[in-house]
C-alpha cells in the first residue's frame, strides 16, 4: 500500500543519476512528484513521464535566484503546496582550486546551495501554515576532505549541511523536519564523466576505503530520501545521516 498518497513532493535535480531514482521511487509511494531541472534539457518530460506516469515535470534555472523565489512561489499556490521538498540538484567542476575564475566559484554555490535555501523558505509558507513538512538536503561525503579537485562543490554542500542545522532550528515549532543525506560514492552517470578513463582506478579506491566492499547504487539513497520522509522519522531533525558504506 502507498505510504506517501496525498503528499506532494518536489524535487530538484531529478535527471541525474540520483534524482531520476528519487523521483521513481517518490512516485512508487504514492506522492504526487513535481520533477524540476533545467528548462533547456532535452526530453526532460518525456523521462520523468516514464519514470513516474502522471509527475509533473518543472523547468527552472536554479542560478536565477530572484526569479527562483517567484516561480516556486507561484507553484506552490498553484498546486495547493509542497508537502516534501528534496533539495538534490547539485552542479559540479572538477578542477585545482587556482583554475577556477570567481563567477563559477559562485555560480556552484548558487545553484548547489544559496537555491535550496530559496526553495525552502518558499515551500516552507505552506508547510508552516498546516504545521507538518519533510525537507531533505543532499549533502555530501566530499565533506570529509577526501576528495581533491572540487573545492566549490564541498563548500557548496558545506553550506547545504549548515541549511539544515539552521533551518531544522527555526522550522521545528511548525512540525518541519529538516534533514540531510551525505552519500557516498554512488554509481552514477558523472562518475563516468568526471573520471572517464581512470574510473577502474576510482573504482578501486573507494572500495579500498569502504567498509561494505560493494558499490552504492542511487535506490540505497532515494529509499532512505523516501524513510525521511515517512512519519516513521517524525522524531529525526537537525540530522545529516551518511549513506556511504562505512567510510
Amino acid at each position: 500500500m502507498p505510504k506517501l498518497g496525498g503528499k506532494t513532493v518536489l524535487i530538484t535535480g531529478a535527471l541525474g543519476t540520483i534524482g531520476q531514482a528519487l523521483v521513481s521511487h517518490f512516485h512508487s509511494e504514492g506522492a504526487t512528484v513535481i520533477a524540476s531541472d533545467r528548462p533547456e534539457a532535452p526530453d526532460a518530460a518525456e523521462t520523468i513521464e516514464k519514470l513516474a506516469p502522471g509527475a509533473r515535470y518543472w523547468g527552472i534555472d536554479l542560478a536565477q535566484l530572484g526569479a527562483l523565489e517567484t516561480a516556486v512561489s507561484e507553484l506552490v499556490e498553484e498546486v495547493g503546496g509542497i508537502d516534501i521538498l528534496v533539495n538534490n540538484a547539485a552542479f559540479v567542476i572538477n578542477k585545482g582550486h587556482e583554475e577556477f575564475s570567481i563567477e563559477e566559484y559562485e555560480n556552484e554555490i548558487r545553484i548547489n546551495s544559496s537555491a535550496a535555501f530559496v526553495l525552502t523558505r518558499a515551500c516552507s509558507v505552506h508547510m508552516k501554515q498546516q504545521m507538518y513538512g519533510k525537507i531533505i538536503n543532499l549533502t555530501s561525503l566530499t565533506l570529509t576532505g577526501e576528495w581533491a579537485g572540487f573545492v566549490p562543490y564541498v563548500a557548496s554542500k558545506g553550506a547545504m549541511y549548515g541549511l539544515v542545522k539552521g533551518m531544522a532550528r527555526e522550522l521545528g515549532k511548525y512540525n518541519i523536519n529538516v534533514n540531510g543525506i551525505s552519500p557516498g560514492a554512488v554509481v552514477s552517470e558523472a562518475e563516468w564523466r568526471h573520471f572517464g578513463e581512470r574510473r577502474e582506478k576510482y573504482h578501486n579506491w573507494i572500495m579500498e576505503h569502504q567498509s561494505i566492499k560493494k558499490r552504492i547504487e542511487p535506490s540505497h539513497i532515494a529509499d532512505l530520501a523516501v524513510f525521511l520522509a515517512l512519519p516513521q522519522s517524525d522524531m529525526i531533525s537537525g540530522q545529516d545521516i551518511r549513506c556511504d558504506g562505512g567510510w
